[in-house]
């Protein structure tokens, strides 16, 4: 009778398992489902110019409003990422003094120039840190 309920439902109303979901009646849920039974599309992979870009810009944004903490591996930046945030950092402040508008642009734009330079070959070239 068990499996009978479970696999075709065929409770009676008054038994507690007729018009009860079932796993094989029930949406699927779970990784890869919207949780109404239909797949969700798969996760975009992020590349490491992306991931660079992201990183170096929010880190050069924290660094300028002066919410900076620690050092390079505290930001979760390799050392070629930290430089260049360094260098992204240094010419958002000159553009800051000389009282260029869009400085956050000017992050945006250097951090994926200096990332898309590091990555176009694949990565770093020296060691895993670098």
């Amino acid at each position: 009778m068990l499996a009978c309920s479970a696999v075709a439902g065929c409770g009676t109303a008054d038994s507690g398992h007729a018009g009860r979901a079932t796993p094989a009646t029930r949406p699927a849920t779970g990784p890869g489902t919207d949780g109404s039974g239909t797949a969700s599309p798969a996760p975009r992979v992020t590349s490491d110019t992306e991931l660079c870009t992201k990183l170096v810009g929010h880190g050069a944004r924290e660094v300028l409003d002066g919410r900076a903490y620690g050092d390079y591996q505290s930001m979760g930046l390799s050392g070629g990422q930290y430089d260049i945030l360094r260098e992204v950092v240094d010419a958002a402040r000159a553009a800051r003094r000389q009282g260029t508008a869009g400085v956050g642009e000017l992050i945006d734009r250097r951090a994926r120039e200096g990332c898309a330079a590091r990555y176009r070959s694949g990565g770093p070239d020296e060691g895993p840190w670098r």
